[in-house]
């Protein structure tokens, strides 16, 4: 997230064509690629400077100063509140709209914004709500398709290539908070970025080098690249327990490291919602912040998308990964495939090979006639006859491991043989529940495509 301050111009829906993507892929003309001749005219100076002097001042700061355990604390008191300020404040209320704040935090999370430093609340928001609506194409400003390095900070140093993704902040606009951080962000920005901690730092306890150097220039590093985060790691690391078409993830170790910003791929599904963390446990310190601030009468109508719709997200991605599993298990010849055959022909070939008829449908059982654990003796005695009875519990009733591995062993089809009352146990126990793709249940297309995508799966 760019730590400058500069606001592009913004387009409404109204003058976004419906096919815009494709139409700025092909009118919008790049800039040159990247060479050895041309970097230093290619990268953007003033993020430069910022980027690589702050680290600097932290660590000639860390080698000539020393940390006190009042500016320890200050220091990492004023990591999470200038991290909320964009956790709670750029992201989830002015980026998403994901709750209404009062306007006494309106302007507590708009100072805390402008001290980490990473731009106005206008272009911030402007560039997110791009990500957001162009994740993972050519207009997503810090597209992970284009590597870790370039999402974490190479779209900040690097001139983009092209003008990225329109998206509408005319909300942003309107807001009286928005427009004064704006107008006043480069005094903001200094003060809350720098002299505020020291000055906190050097009146209470005499600590202005501290101040500057460990509460200032060494937090302000940890809570940028803390931010820059969401933007890599949490695109890099992780799983999709929600949906895998794009690449943001959820890992624990991102949500350490951002404030509660590492439930990334619930949050790429669900942006309009308050939390990015939903379970009680997971740890999403801005959800807590935003809870707290509700009670106390600062925040209201805080959004929480429906549990139900949660849930279908959840369970398309469980059964896609057993439909995966499924996929690499051998599995029983569809009786439809197999050949049928009469009584006589049954007789004849149990003749010269160990064939039994179970609910009408005739097995080779050679591979398992020396393995049965009652002994081969109750397998022969069967040859060539019909074992239904026997099988279905008149002898033993067979668990689900054996019916499975029976199913294996089909042959062929009795012609009339099924048996009345036995039609449901044809079908192995592992193959009762199956998970069938669209296009696969019988309705609908009989190409790949489905109505709701290639992938879509229905438990039957």
């Amino acid at each position: 997230m760019k730590p400058t301050s500069t606001v592009s111009s913004t387009s409404t829906d109204d003058d976004v064509p419906k096919n815009y993507v494709q139409h700025i892929l092909r009118t919008q003309k790049q800039l040159p690629p990247v060479t050895w001749h041309n970097w230093w005219k290619e990268l953007q100076w003033i993020n430069v400077l910022v980027l690589t002097i702050t680290p600097c001042l932290a660590i000639y700061g860390a080698y000539t100063t020393k940390l006190t355990r009042e500016t320890a604390i200050l220091s990492i008191v004023y990591y999470f509140i200038t991290g909320l300020g964009i956790t709670a404040g750029y992201h989830r209320l002015w980026s998403h709209r994901s709750y209404n704040a009062s306007k006494p935090l309106e302007y507590f999370l708009a100072l805390a914004g402008a001290g980490a430093v990473q731009g106005a609340i206008k272009w911030w928001c402007r560039g997110h709500r791009a990500h957001h609506r162009y994740t993972d194409t050519e207009l997503d400003p810090y597209s992970a398709q284009r590597g870790f390095l370039w999402s974490h900070l190479g779209w900040m140093v690097v001139k983009p290539r092209r003008k990225i993704g329109a998206a509408d902040v005319s909300d942003l606009s309107k807001s009286a908070v928005v427009q004064w951080q704006y107008k006043y962000y480069l005094w903001l920005m200094l003060g809350m970025g720098y002299t505020f901690p020291a000055v906190v730092a050097g009146l209470c306890w005499g600590d202005w080098r501290g101040g500057f150097f460990y509460a200032g220039a060494l937090r302000l590093t940890f809570v940028q690249h803390s931010t820059f985060c969401v933007n890599s790691l949490a695109h890099w690391l992780g799983e999709s327990p929600f949906d895998d078409k794009h690449t943001p993830k959820d890992h624990v170790l991102t949500a350490l490291v951002t404030v509660g910003e590492g439930y990334h791929n619930f949050h790429h599904q669900f942006p309009m919602d308050y939390r990015n963390a939903i379970k009680w446990y997971q740890y999403d310190p801005t959800k807590w912040f935003i809870a707290a601030c509700k009670i106390i009468g600062l925040a209201s109508h805080l959004k929480t998308f429906p549990d139900n719709e949660v849930k279908k997200g959840q369970l398309t991605m469980q059964l896609k990964r057993l439909r995966e599993v499924q996929d690499q298990i051998h599995w029983a010849s569809d009786i439809k495939e197999l050949p049928v055959i009469t009584w006589d022909t049954f007789q004849e070939q149990s003749a010269h090979r160990p064939l039994v008829l179970i609910a009408g449908i005739i097995h080779d059982i050679s591979p398992f006639l020396d393995n049965h654990p009652g002994g081969r003796h109750l397998l022969v005695r069967f040859l060539g006859k019909d074992a239904t009875a026997a099988f279905f519990g008149g002898v033993y009733d067979h668990s689900n491991a054996a019916h499975n591995l029976l199913s294996m062993y089909r042959v062929a089809i009795l012609e009339h043989g099924y048996q009345q009352g036995v039609e449901e146990k044809v079908v192995p126990p592992a193959q009762r529940l199956r998970i069938l793709r669209y296009n696969e249940m019988g309705y609908g297309s009989s190409s790949d495509e489905t109505l709701v995508g290639d992938e879509e799966v229905k438990l039957l």
